[in-house]
């Protein structure tokens, strides 16, 4: 797998032969478990078996709960209120769901943050990248549509605004919305089509998570120094990787386990502090809330959203120039989107030739700073647009897009990267003898 030399698994006993010939499941498992892995690995590579725990959850508590659950307008919030009281373990299978789409997102927001720092994205992983964002986005669907299914104010309103976009769109925004909704507005037709494509989804999910799983399995996994893995020959490969079992597993299995601890404790004892008091209140279509706020999640691209006003120039030019087409509704719609594209598209916007941040200091601050500004975003996203408020996320929208589309092309030309070790094997050297797990020791060899 991913061209490194290494043994594969040959069958011994005749019944390990015979299935081999008519179903190679064993061998695929022994490669997958087996496989070369960069031996320098550090903590920030926990995050797949927590998003893979995660996935598992979700598809097995919603299976479980959907037994439970009345997709219509005048049951659903009952039948949740059913499932909290009168099922048995209804409770805690609802608030594993429920925390568990946020322990996703905690965990796929990290995974990208890695992603991003340390080169992931680069050569030759670019259809790795685009497989995850694709993940990201339908990540993102099944969520938003799992919200509306309690059938609380927040759920309702929530659905009504995140539909009302596409309405923005030019000359086909009202056929859309109404075909997306079943009707003119958020009613019975649009429960059960969100119902119906928030249980198909994960299961889309789970195959696009196969191929993401295949994908970094024939290139080989990225590592803290962006180094490849030596593949001239077997002995070479063998000083820069540790076989996945029981080296990376056992390591995983330990990181999940605390993550879980923490997990488990906000299940148990305060279940509903990243929810909204609003929607355990039964939708009322007439009855709107004072500010009506996305699952914390969303918040980062809630606040690109409402960033764009009509009062800010690039909006103006944009609108001028085709003639009221964009207008400040579906500049804000691009804009929400845009922020997950040019992300999507970050293999081909950053030009430098290193592939890791640990070796390029100008990126550092710049990459830093991103990440600070992801979280300003999501705070303005939860208070309301206006005084201050709209400033900052205008701020914070700008550098979201400065950061992929003028600064990481520019550092490529602009930054001055420090030297790489040679090899993996001479990072790991360093570290082990340094006693530490961070930056390996300055080596002679120039930066690629």
């Amino acid at each position: 797998m991913g061209g490194i030399p290494h043994d594969h698994y040959e069958p011994k006993a005749a019944w390990e032969k015979g299935l081999a010939k008519r179903l190679p499941i064993v061998g695929l498992m022994y490669d997958t478990l087996m496989i070369p892995t960069p031996k320098n690995l550090n903590w920030m590579w926990i995050w797949g078996i927590v998003l893979a725990f995660c996935l598992a959850l979700q598809i097995i508590t919603g299976i479980v709960l959907v037994m439970h659950y009345t997709p219509h307008v005048d049951m659903a919030f009952a039948s949740v209120e059913h499932i909290m009281r009168n099922v048995n373990g209804g409770a805690m299978l609802r608030y594993l769901h429920m925390n568990g789409a946020s322990l996703f997102f905690v965990a796929v927001y990290a995974h990208i943050f890695r992603g991003l720092y340390y080169g992931s994205y680069k050569a030759p992983r670019e259809i790795t990248w685009i497989i995850g964002m694709l993940i990201y986005l339908l990540m993102m669907g099944t969520a938003f549509m799992g919200y509306v299914l309690p059938w609380g104010q927040m759920s309702f309103w929530g659905a009504t605004v995140i539909t009302g976009l596409f309405g923005a769109i030019p000359f086909i925004g009202d056929a859309l919305q109404t075909w997306l909704l079943g009707g003119p507005a958020v009613d019975n037709a649009t429960l059960n089509r969100f119902f119906s494509l928030h249980y198909l989804l994960p299961f889309v999910i789970a195959g696009l998570v196969i191929v993401h799983i295949w994908a970094f399995h024939t290139t080989g996994n990225n590592n803290p120094t962006g180094v490849e893995v030596r593949r001239t020959s077997k002995e070479e490969a063998e000083k820069d990787t540790l076989p996945f079992w029981p080296y990376f597993v056992i390591k995983d299995l330990f990181a999940l386990a605390v993550i879980l601890v923490v997990f488990f404790a906000i299940v148990g004892f305060m279940p509903n502090y990243l929810g909204h008091p609003d929607n355990y209140i039964e939708a009322n279509p007439l009855a709107t809330p004072a500010h009506i706020v996305p699952e914390w999640y969303f918040l980062p691209f809630y606040a690109i959203l409402r960033a764009f006003d009509g009062d800010v120039w690039v909006v103006i030019i944009a609108s001028t120039l085709t003639g009221g087409i964009i207008d400040a509704k579906f500049f804000g719609v691009i804009a929400m989107f845009g922020a997950i594209v040019v992300m999507a598209l970050v293999p081909w916007l950053d030009t430098s030739s290193v592939r890791s941040g640990r070796y390029r200091p100008m990126f550092k601050w710049w990459f830093w700073l991103f990440v600070v500004n992801f979280f300003v975003l999501m705070w303005v996203g939860a208070m309301p647009a206006e005084g201050i408020y709209p400033y900052i996320a205008l701020i914070g929208s700008t550098y979201w897009f400065a950061y992929f589309l003028v600064i990481l092309p520019l550092l490529g030309v602009l930054e001055k990267p420090d030297a790489q070790p040679a090899t993996i094997e001479e990072d790991f050297a360093a570290k082990m003898g340094k006693g530490d797990s961070g930056s390996a020791a300055p080596s002679t060899q120039p930066a690629e």
